[in-house]
């Protein structure tokens, strides 16, 4: 209330200033305001300059779109290759020698997926070139293919679900297959083979999206991107289980009369 306005008597002003300057005498500093004051508190600290103009953080980053974007730019085989070797998300690529991108004819009827590189694929930078891949060489041979065929319906083109080689040639994780399944997808549309041969458990499980295993659906014929494809044992299965070698040869002639027919 102002003490000077005409509804205030002049006496009871006089009285407040004196009682304040006693007060001040007394060695008081501060009036007492409505709210407490927490004299311990520290003081807050000042903003940094610029502080509330500051962006959020930026979100992490997501694998499996970033592949997703990567892949789908790709117009050719040799751009998927740069976008595979430009892709930073996957940590096998750092214990790698080489990216296996692929080997034999892009044209070929038949594109063979395997699982992912080992020793001697990460050194020479092509698939199935190690014991197992020599097996798979003469598999196929024995029903007149060839990876090197110049007749165009013998050939062959094969690649794998991951490009670099795990450590250990231990199995691709969960996260790894998710990551580059991307990749494998746009592989198999630019190659545009009229049929797909799914080498081994990773390769049937990652393109058929599938939990079975690779003995229950070796043979039957499946679909991938609107393409029949054949799940079969691996090479290196075969190399470890001789007697399923019979089943491997059952799942060649079927593949040889589907080529026949087409």
């Amino acid at each position: 209330m102002d003490m000077t306005s005409p509804q205030t008597p002049m006496a009871d002003w006089h009285m407040a200033r004196a009682a304040l300057e006693w007060q001040v005498e007394l060695g008081a500093t501060e009036a007492i305001c409505d709210a407490p004051i927490n004299r311990y508190a520290a003081p807050p600290k000042p903003a940094a300059p610029g502080a509330a103009h500051m962006d959020a953080p930026a979100p992490a980053p997501d694998p499996v779109a970033e592949a997703q974007a990567l892949a789908a730019a790709a117009q050719t085989l040799e751009e998927l290759h740069a976008a595979m070797d430009a892709f930073a998300h996957c940590e096998l690529k750092l214990g790698a020698r080489n990216l296996v991108f692929s080997d034999g004819r892009a044209d070929a009827r038949v594109m063979i997926v395997g699982e992912a590189p080992g020793r001697d694929e990460d050194r020479l930078g092509k698939p199935f070139v190690g014991e197992a891949g020599q097996l798979l060489d003469r598999m196929f041979a024995a029903i007149g293919m060839d990876r090197h065929a110049p007749d165009l319906a013998r050939a062959l083109y094969i690649t794998n679900i991951l490009p670099w080689r795990p450590p250990q040639n231990r199995d691709p994780s969960v996260d790894e297959r998710a990551m580059l399944r991307p990749f494998v997808l746009r592989h198999i549309v630019l190659a545009a083979p009229d049929i797909l041969v799914l080498m081994g458990r990773i390769s049937a499980m990652t393109l058929l999206e599938t939990s079975e295993g690779i003995t229950r659906i070796r043979g039957q014929l499946r679909e991938c991107l609107g393409r029949p494809a054949m799940p079969m044992l691996h090479p290196a299965y075969l190399l470890r289980n001789p007697a399923a070698k019979r089943d491997a040869w059952a799942d060649l002639l079927a593949l040889q009369a589907m080529l026949r027919t087409d």
